[in-house]
């Protein structure tokens, strides 16, 4: 059959054919138009046609090309339209009206309440880059270059030279600290939230990015006796009014003196369980005065100013609420999880 007698032929098939299903439109299609089909065959054979006749056959081609594609563009629009009629004579409207509605991410609820508690003492909510420099998280922050407590944070790098322009997933949101010492009018009594990434091993118990909210308050004449009270109130609006909190001495670059808290455990009411490692004690935060050293780095005067600063990890806080004992569960997006809060 010559090439003209062959193309004449499909393309009479494919006006008059009727295709019932999405199955027999797919293989109608691998046979016309896949790899290995006939209307690649048949532009193989288009290749040694004479050229005065190449106008003529090139145009046909394109004709069943484009009748061969419009009918299994009609039997898919069929189908589809009779799969709606069907489901719709399907539907039952006696049926109750299903009101579930969607959760808010309980990582987001204690958040909130953090904001709440906070607001109400007059803190406000500071914003900054994931990505940042060095020396927003580090150097500013009284970590020399060859600041051993730099091995206390496993880093991310995005670009690395060893120098305060390096860039990275900030390890902690002190950086929205710096920044908001830098750029706002003092006083300053502020929160810092976000999501902080650290090169970490992922587990029950650790996750390679997890949630902060760092605050921050500078004035003149604050005390550690502030930092004491304004903690121990989160705790008990937190946990509640029978809350027990201790300070323990311990050490970061950024803060002097520092210290860690611990609350009563929630579970055990302070009598020792699995969860409190049989002590009775939590630790949820981080905190201490702002050390002179960043002050100025930031261009405030410590002897006029002081200030503390303190973090609190988000999902501590949640697994203290909510008796979470596995962090991977906040990021895995399941619903039968998330539909619980």
């Amino acid at each position: 059959m010559q090439l003209k007698e062959k193309i004449d032929s499909l393309l009479a098939e494919a006006r008059e054919i009727r295709l019932q299903t999405m199955e027999d439109a797919e293989r109608y299609r691998i046979r016309l138009l896949g790899r290995k089909g006939e209307l690649n065959d048949l532009f193989e054979e288009f290749k040694t046609v004479e050229p005065g006749l190449k106008k003529d056959i090139g145009q046909a081609l394109n004709q069943l090309k484009t009748a061969v594609q419009e009918a299994i563009q009609k039997a898919k629009d069929g189908c589809l339209q009779k799969e709606s009629t069907q489901a719709a004579s399907q539907l039952d409207l006696s049926r109750p009206v299903d009101e579930r509605i969607g959760h808010r991410h309980p990582l987001s609820q204690v958040r909130e309440e953090i904001f709440r508690i906070f607001g109400k003492i007059g803190f406000d909510v500071s914003d900054g880059p994931e990505i940042e420099d060095d020396w927003h998280v580090f150097t500013a922050l009284n970590f020399s270059a060859d600041h051993p407590a730099r091995d206390m944070q496993d880093t991310f790098f995005i670009e690395r030279s060893g120098t305060p322009q390096d860039v990275l997933l900030r390890t902690h949101t002190s950086s929205v600290q710096i920044r908001s010492m830098m750029n706002h009018p003092l006083p300053i009594r502020t929160l810092c939230p976000g999501r902080v990434y650290r090169n970490e091993v992922v587990s029950a118990r650790a996750h390679c990015f997890f949630h902060q909210i760092e605050g921050l308050y500078v004035d003149k004449n604050v005390s550690f006796a502030d930092l004491h009270d304004t903690l121990l109130y989160f705790a008990r609006e937190m946990f509640g009014n029978d809350t027990k909190i201790r300070l323990r001495p311990s050490y970061f670059p950024f803060t002097e003196p520092s210290a860690e808290m611990d609350i009563a455990c929630t579970i055990c009411a302070g009598k020792g369980c699995t969860l409190c490692k049989h002590t009775g004690w939590v630790e949820i935060l981080g905190c201490g005065m702002v050390d002179p050293a960043v002050l100025k780095n930031c261009g405030i005067d410590p002897d006029v100013y002081s200030g503390f600063a303190f973090g609190v990890g988000v999902e501590r806080i949640a697994n203290l609420l909510y008796r979470v004992n596995d962090l991977r569960l906040f990021s895995e997006n399941d619903r039968r999880f998330l539909s619980q809060f």
